[in-house]
């Protein structure tokens, strides 16, 4: 009987220009050899990562995403392909580069059968002001997108990511951002994939001195959304924003964990993480901030406000400090609980429906989060998913 392992080989079609299949199989290897290093969260959590079966992934041939982006001089967005071949040395120099958050189980399984992505590149001091856009679209079967940004010195954009699909095959993926100095970006992921979606992705960036990275994710979609966010933070004066929000209903479960490292001083961050739940929607967020006993001069701060909109939903919420320096500013807080019976009270003598008042309570409870979303336009995609989610 084949192992999994041999059940799930690299496809033949696998593009060699990215990573050769040799390494692709080595990667696929430990892949399967390695825990996913997220263990249950609790009784109510009923999903075992580590038990999950990917040797019937059924891997979608390789294809190019849709790509829309403002017409810069030596502004480059294509797709992942395109730029291995093209564009070696702008590739190599970004590929992997955050190489240490890059050692996951599922980051490792994206990389390996890595069959469509997109390349940034934005040159020394150009400003993109429109934001590039990124639509991956599963349909043909499993996908494995890997997005690569690179900025050099004074370069600044925002990219936004769409996830939709019109099957529910398994989407892993990668987001690698490598930031030089004094670059500015903001990348933001919208994931609205089918329900019956499992939907594993990792970001990752790594800042220049001086720089500003702002990560904004929304997990709207998918059976299953299992994220990591990871900012390695090696320069001083960077500034490392992270905004997200996940709404698991029904039987949807979310688990997001985030990881800022101040491995030097003179650098700030901020978390800011809203969620909800309702039906029986199950969601855990694990929060990291972490200085190095040498990072002097830090600030960090994280905030997640959590809602249960029902008696059978849960959600997990570990903020965790891990403080070495002693000349720092560092604050987390962090809030669970149910819908005010007192607000509802006064918007109901105000004649407001029960319904109503609480579809309001919910929406204005995302809204701090929504407004730190670039753009109106997806500004308004979220607040409209987000009512539909509440209806």
């Amino acid at each position: 009987m084949p192992s999994t392992l041999e059940r799930l080989a690299v496809p033949q079609h696998a593009d060699e220009s990215i990573m050769s299949r040799g390494r692709r199989q080595e990667l696929l290897t430990k892949a399967f050899d390695s825990r996913s290093g997220r263990e249950r969260p609790g009784q109510f959590w009923k999903i075992d990562l580590d038990g999950l079966d990917f040797s019937a992934l059924n891997v979608a041939p390789p294809s190019a995403p849709r790509i829309k982006a403002p017409d810069k001089p030596g502004v480059i967005a294509c797709d992942l392909t395109t730029a291995a071949r093209k564009h070696p040395q702008l590739f190599a120099r970004a590929f992997g580069s955050a190489a240490g958050a890059l050692n996951s189980k599922f980051a490792m399984l994206a990389t390996a059968l890595c069959n469509t992505g997109t390349f940034i590149y934005v040159p020394a001091d150009q400003a993109v002001d429109d934001p590039i856009e990124i639509t991956y679209t599963v349909e043909n079967g499993a996908l494995f997108p890997y997005t690569l940004v690179l900025l050099d010195r004074g370069a600044h954009c925002t990219i936004i990511e769409r996830l939709e699909g019109r099957t529910g095959d398994t989407v892993c993926g990668i987001a690698e951002i490598a930031g030089g100095e004094n670059s500015s970006v903001t990348y933001a992921s919208e994931q609205s994939l089918p329900a019956e979606t499992q939907a594993f992705f990792t970001r990752v960036a790594a800042p220049g001195k001086d720089s500003s990275v702002t990560w904004c994710v929304a997990e709207l979609g998918a059976a299953l959304a299992v994220t990591s966010v990871d900012v390695a933070i090696d320069n001083p004066g960077v500034q490392a924003q992270l905004n997200g929000f996940f709404f698991p209903r029904d039987n949807q479960h979310v688990d997001l964990i985030s990881t800022i490292r101040h491995n030097v001083g003179e650098s700030q961050s901020q978390t800011l993480i809203k969620s909800a739940a309702t039906g029986h929607g199950q969601a855990r967020y694990l929060g990291n901030i972490r200085i190095a006993p040498h990072a002097q001069g830090t600030q960090a701060s994280l905030r997640d406000d959590a809602l249960l909109l029902s008696p059978h939903a849960h959600i997990d919420s570990v903020p965790a400090l891990e403080i070495g320096a002693n000349d720092v500013k560092a604050f987390h807080g962090a809030t669970i609980g149910a819908l005010d019976e007192d607000v509802i009270f006064y918007m109901e003598s105000r004649g407001i429906t029960r319904a109503a008042a609480e579809k309001m309570i919910a929406l204005g409870f995302f809204e701090p989060v929504i407004e730190r979303f670039p753009t109106e336009a997806l500004r308004g995609r979220l607040r409209s998913a987000l009512e539909a989610k509440i209806a």
